[in-house]
């Protein structure tokens, strides 16, 4: 039993191993790295960054990062080459402009739609209290 936990270890020890990038040369990279890791969406899983996800593609993306934090492209570069690649979709910010207007206007959309409906109601309800003179604490004879 001993065997067969201590090789469950060992095995799920070389699978994280196997994904992880060695260390970048130095700290303002390795900063850099793991803030961008945390900038873009894995496409599998879509509600984690490609930094916390253990997808495949994921591991694809980190490493699509690692390589051209090495090869010295900016922040900028390495964005606009992920979303040449893979669309706005791969960020967790994706920028205001006409594809993506709803995305960022929906949710004040809905917000003013169910104040709209709510003050609807409310004079819907006062004008019926008045032409009938029903109210919530009168007692109705059915």
């Amino acid at each position: 039993m001993r065997w067969l936990l201590l090789l469950a270890v060992l095995l799920s020890a070389a699978a994280l191993a196997i994904d992880t990038q060695p260390a970048l040369p130095n700290a303002a990279l390795q900063h850099r790295y793991e803030r961008l890791t945390h900038e873009f969406r894995c496409l599998v899983c879509q509600d984690e960054d490609i930094a916390d996800s253990d997808a495949g593609l994921a591991a694809d993306l980190r490493s699509q990062v690692y390589q051209q934090l090495l090869q010295g492209k900016t922040d900028e570069q390495i964005k606009q080459y992920m979303v040449a690649r893979y669309g706005d979709f791969v960020l967790f910010d994706p920028p205001f402009q006409p594809n993506t207007w709803l995305l960022w206007l929906a949710p004040a959309i809905l917000l003013l739609a169910g104040l709209g409906v709510s003050v609807r109601i409310v004079l819907r309800r006062n004008r019926l209290v008045a032409k009938t003179g029903i109210t919530h604490d009168s007692e109705i004879d059915w």
